[in-house]
């Protein structure tokens, strides 16, 4: 179970990456003032939600895995 945590924590970790990766493209220092504040739609919406699930996944498990049972 311990070993299944951990591994879990791992390809988490590896996805929320490219996530964040996939989501700055596009953006950086040249970016223009005017995109800067616009809605999030399609596959921009769905990145960022699943990288706020994961990222709330990724604190659960690692909590869980802190536990005293697990030493």
């Amino acid at each position: 179970m311990e070993t299944a945590l951990y591994i879990a924590i791992l390809v988490i970790s590896a996805v929320m990456s490219v996530l964040v990766i996939l989501q700055s493209r596009g953006g950086g220092i040249n970016r223009d003032a005017s995109s800067m504040y616009h809605t999030r739609r399609g596959i921009e919406k769905t990145l960022y939600q699943a990288t706020i699930a994961l990222g709330v996944s990724f604190l659960l498990l690692a909590l869980i895995t802190s536990l005293p049972i697990f030493d």
